[in-house]
């Protein structure tokens, strides 16, 4: 296994908003891996998700942690995914930024 991927998100919708819109993104993202994903699990703690992902006998697993003015994203990738470990962490902040603008 590579090491942890973290990418850290700043927000200005307080904490139950944050929640609220990770947890439509976590949806949004199921629906999206229900093609290529032999199993997905997330299972929700307080303000924090912890999720796996086993798509192509590769194993994803991380959390979302989210704060009052952030959200903690920490995705462990298998080694052969961790090759695209850079294209990754850009995509999570691309979309973890649009998730949180405000609106």
């Amino acid at each position: 296994m590579s090491k942890p991927l973290t990418v850290s998100i700043p927000h200005k919708l307080g904490r139950d908003e944050a929640k609220r819109r990770v947890a439509e993104g976590v949806g949004q993202a199921r629906s999206h891996l229900a093609a290529v994903a032999s199993s997905m699990d997330d299972h929700w703690t307080d303000d924090r998700v912890d999720f796996r992902v086993v798509a192509m006998a590769q194993t994803v697993t991380g959390f979302i942690d989210v704060q009052d003015d952030s959200v903690t994203v920490e995705v462990q990738l298998p080694w052969a995914l961790g090759l695209l470990a850079n294209k990754v962490k850009d995509r999570l902040q691309s979309k973890g930024t649009l998730l949180l603008e405000k609106k």
